[in-house]
């Protein structure tokens, strides 16, 4: 097996005195897991940071064998790290993905759409330029995944118009006049995930309030609790941010 690929370094884990195992997540091969030889050298522990765009060459002697890789960098985004939210955000959007794709299944509308919220998190000049793509992202992973939101049509009347909720127990839309009574009980369901657009502080956290529970109920398991307290870590700074805690 061989084959070279741009990449996104997703998660490292030392492995024998000076290599890792990495995982990348590809647009045409998927997640895949590679040795990366001398990964904890000097030269090249600045390209393996999550968050880097690379290229990245596979080879190995047969299917079951793990791969070795070569990276060359692409793109750092090294710098965001010493920025408390983008780092955060950095840190939980790739290990959630690691975490979440099984390896070696092409999911390349999840790569672009990592690398476009890679990018945004770099260019915004704040978390309130990003949020609604991380929001985005995460309900584009759980649809790739299977475990996509009905967000169409309410799940009462089958109305599409005036949908404000979605339901925790099916992930469908909810209309407002049969949402009024089970308000309690429903999860808001923000415009922008909708219709598009910007998203002001408060649907940015209405909307990581919705996909957090579809993440955490179907997704991450108790062998992902450190990827879910990640998770959790850059919520908080999140709401800081945007004046809501």
């Amino acid at each position: 097996m061989r084959f070279e690929a741009q990449a996104i370094v997703c998660a490292l884990r030392n492995h024998g005195e000076h290599g890792a195992i990495v995982w990348l997540i590809t647009a045409e091969h998927g997640l895949q897991a590679a040795y990366v030889r001398g990964a904890r050298g000097r030269r090249m522990r600045p390209v393996l940071i999550a968050g880097n765009s690379v290229h990245a060459g596979f080879a190995a002697r047969n299917d079951t064998q793990l791969p070795q890789a070569t990276i060359e960098l692409i793109h750092s985004r090294a710098p965001l790290l010493s920025e408390p939210l983008p780092a955060a955000a950095i840190e939980w959007a790739t290990a959630l993905t690691a975490t979440a794709l099984p390896e070696g299944q092409p999911y390349p509308r999840l790569f672009w759409a990592l690398e476009g919220l890679l990018d945004a998190i770099e260019a915004a000049p704040s978390a309130g330029g990003w949020g609604a793509a991380l929001v985005r992202y995460e309900l584009l992973l759980l649809a790739e995944l299977g475990f996509g939101l009905d967000l169409d049509n309410c799940a009462v009347t089958g109305s599409n118009d005036d949908l404000v909720a979605v339901s925790p127990k099916s992930g469908r839309a909810v209309s407002a006049a049969e949402a009024e009574p089970y308000a309690c009980k429903l999860l808001p369901l923000p415009r922008f995930v909708r219709e598009g657009g910007p998203a002001s502080w408060e649907e940015i956290a209405q909307g990581l309030d919705l996909t957090g529970h579809f993440l955490l109920r179907d997704l991450l398991t108790d062998r992902a609790q450190p990827v879910a307290d990640a998770r959790g870590r850059l919520v908080d700074r999140l709401r800081r941010a945007g004046g809501l805690a």
